[in-house]
């Protein structure tokens, strides 16, 4: 699946970089205002200072600016090299996360690392390592896709040892992406779609299976069905994304208006903060952000199936595939339509490690649009 397509015209007369980074800027500025607005209530109480979190956020998107330009300064080519270091790296910042005095717990899981307000969550890092780590193995001359032995069985062995110490942090939601990250790449790199589909069934099932087996999760999976059912505890955000999406209408309450972040609404600066921009600038403005992320996967997308090596086709499809499943993830949690995983939302909620890593894959991405024809 090398598809190598002739260059009729001068690749900086290509589009996509400017309109994916155009896209991502406007997320991004939109991101800050609402992380403002959104947390400005609690972080007057807490703190005694509304900018609180906003201040944190801007220093963080700095930071995956800086990883961001990085990125689109070194040709992708060269991150061939770096691929085993990374696994390496991250498999140990996974490990120290349960080390007691290292791992930081908070909310019943570990998954942090670091001290203050200095933090890392391996989790994130390990989505951009899994899709390099792909790329490479897939996109190597003496490797065939449909090879259990030597292509699908090491990838799926990485994806197994990655995924489950994420898992055991706890965290099912980014384990989940983490494996649908790795079947998209698989997909892109020519794998049978029949062998794609059942392995996404058999993994659809494990899913729901390791769900029942702990309490919070059933409960969590059950509310989806019917959040009444217990309205002050596991229904409790389900019920109180959708009351603010309903009063925002179709042009919002306006900026700063919403009523869910006075205390009714838990995490509304990182899980719900789609709600909060769908209570505050309305429907229409909610819909330009679905918008927004479904030009990244159609540009994205693009970018991959004409890259210029195969390399650069699997790296812009499992970025791609990643950012776009996480907003949607993220917004159908919001929604009722899934269970809440709490994923934050591409480029918009509130988080240091999830900020600094989307934009530094971003960067990865823009270089392969921008040598692309």
């Amino acid at each position: 699946m090398d598809v190598q397509r002739p260059t009729t015209r001068p690749i900086h007369r290509s589009v996509r970089a400017p309109v994916l980074g155009a896209l991502a800027a406007v997320l991004v500025l939109l991101g800050v205002v609402m992380v403002l607005s959104a947390a400005s209530v609690q972080d007057l109480r807490d703190h005694g200072d509304a900018w609180h979190h906003v201040r944190r956020q801007v220093v963080w998107i700095a930071l995956g600016t800086v990883g961001l330009v990085t990125m689109l300064r070194i040709d992708y080519r060269r991150l061939r090299g770096v691929a085993p270091t990374m696994l390496v790296v991250t498999i140990v910042l996974l490990v120290l996360v349960f080390v007691p005095g290292i791992g930081i717990e908070a909310n019943g899981s570990s998954r942090w690392l670091g001290a203050g307000p200095a933090t890392l969550q391996p989790s994130e890092l390990a989505k951009l390592t899994v899709i390099l780590y792909a790329a490479v193995l897939l996109s190597a001359p003496d490797r065939d896709v449909d090879d259990l032995r030597h292509t699908q069985l090491p990838l799926m062995l990485v994806l197994g040892l990655v995924g489950g110490l994420v898992y055991l942090e706890p965290d099912m939601g980014t384990a989940a992406v983490l494996v649908v990250i790795g079947a998209s790449v698989l997909f892109f790199a020519g794998l049978r779609p029949a062998l794609v589909v059942g392995g996404g069934a058999v993994a659809v099932g494990l899913l729901v299976g390791l769900a029942m087996t702990a309490g919070y999760r059933r409960q969590r999976l059950f509310s989806l069905f019917d959040p009444w059912s217990d309205p002050l505890h596991t229904g409790w955000q389900a019920i109180q994304a959708g009351v603010a999406m309903s009063n925002g209408g179709l042009w919002g309450m306006g900026l700063g208006a919403s009523r869910a972040k006075w205390g009714f609404l838990p995490y509304a600066q990182t899980d719900f903060i789609f709600a909060i921009v769908a209570e505050e600038l309305g429907f229409v403005a909610a819909i330009l952000v679905v918008l927004a992320f479904l030009a990244i996967g159609i540009i994205g997308l693009n970018t991959a199936l004409r890259a210029p090596d195969r390399f650069g086709q699997l790296l812009a499809a499992g970025i791609t595939t990643w950012i776009v499943l996480q907003a949607y993830v993220n917004v159908g949690a919001v929604l009722g339509l899934l269970p809440i995983t709490g994923i934050p939302l591409p480029f918009l909620s509130y988080g240091g490690s999830s900020m600094v890593f989307t934009l530094t894959a971003y960067g990865v991405l823009l270089n392969i649009a921008r040598q692309t024809p």
